[in-house]
């Protein structure tokens, strides 16, 4: 065990606002979680031009067939997995290009896993694993900004000429000495002390949000605010592909079904055969004409 002084940490100072917690009734406790929840967002519209920065690297990356992969221990590593996980159903993103990695691998995410997060070895054999390239984003995810697991993939990152990016909730870490980039969210003490589950664990989720989403559109994944490009799995999944067809082309649903079928449930491509009165490969090949985007396709006058 290393003699690290958690006191310099931020995350593990004390909070004075909920110094007795253990004696307030329920209605107060939830008020005191809620008031420093509201802080949380108030931290990361600081790190707003950072993060927009980080988003356009990634993207010009992306672009050229680069992957994005989160990784980290513990909850920071679960909630990488979390947000690669929906990128697929919500936005029909090949699998293999948003991708999540806990330390300690698939067992991690239910049960922690000993000594996982102070393995260095261990990120660079997940990272190989994945044939991690210069194409790639490695964002490490550590509350802390100085875990061994998360630190010794950065430093794999830049050896791979990947881009290396750091997310963390505390100034000065140990992260700005290793990352190309270094996403610092100050969400101070936790309610709990180092209980970062909670405010550091929400800023984490805001600002994976904030970087997949932006990405997504930047790739055409999105109509004004709709998923264009969503994967009908299931029957709640077509009736939303059905009612986003529906508000943009405002077709009888007896043509928005028959182009959905012969689509195989694709919004984007079923709005274009509508809107062009064109077929299904047709649809296509104009889309790739567009790189893709059915913002720029239906913004060209015809």
């Amino acid at each position: 065990m290393k003699n690290d002084n958690l006191l310099n940490i931020e995350t593990e100072n004390i909070n004075k606002n909920s110094l007795d917690i253990d004696k307030k009734s329920t209605s107060e406790i939830i008020k005191i979680i809620n008031n420093e929840d509201i802080k949380v967002a108030y931290a990361i519209k600081k790190e707003l031009k950072q993060i927009s920065n980080v988003i356009d690297l990634i993207f010009e990356r992306f672009k050229k067939g680069g992957r994005l992969i989160y990784i980290g221990s513990g909850t920071s590593g679960r909630l990488g997995i979390l947000d690669a996980s929906e990128m697929y159903p919500t936005y029909g993103i090949n699998p293999n290009r948003i991708i999540g990695i806990v330390a300690g691998g698939n067992k991690a995410i239910k049960n922690p896993i000993e000594g996982a997060e102070d393995n260095e070895k261990l990120a660079i054999i997940d990272l190989n694993k994945i044939k991690l390239n210069s194409l790639d984003t490695v964002i490490g995810i550590a509350s802390s900004g100085k875990t061994p697991y998360v630190l010794s993939a950065l430093k794999y990152a830049n050896k791979k000429d990947a881009l290396s990016v750091g997310l963390c909730m505390t100034k000065n870490s140990e992260m700005t000495k290793i990352a190309n980039q270094v996403i610092s969210v100050k969400t101070g003490a936790e309610i709990i002390t180092g209980s970062t589950r909670m405010k550091a664990g929400t800023a984490t989720k805001l600002v994976c949000n904030m970087i997949t989403t932006a990405l997504m559109i930047k790739l055409g994944k999105v109509y004004k605010n709709l998923m264009i490009d969503l994967v009908a799995t299931n029957d709640k999944l077509k009736k939303r592909a059905f009612k986003i067809v529906k508000q943009i082309t405002n077709a009888k649903d007896h043509i928005i079904y028959k182009a959905l079928n012969e689509s195989n449930f694709s919004c984007k491509h079923a709005i274009v055969m509508i809107l062009r009165k064109i077929s299904y490969d047709e649809s296509i090949l104009l889309l790739d004409n567009y790189d893709n985007s059915l913002t720029k396709l239906l913004e060209e006058k015809i």
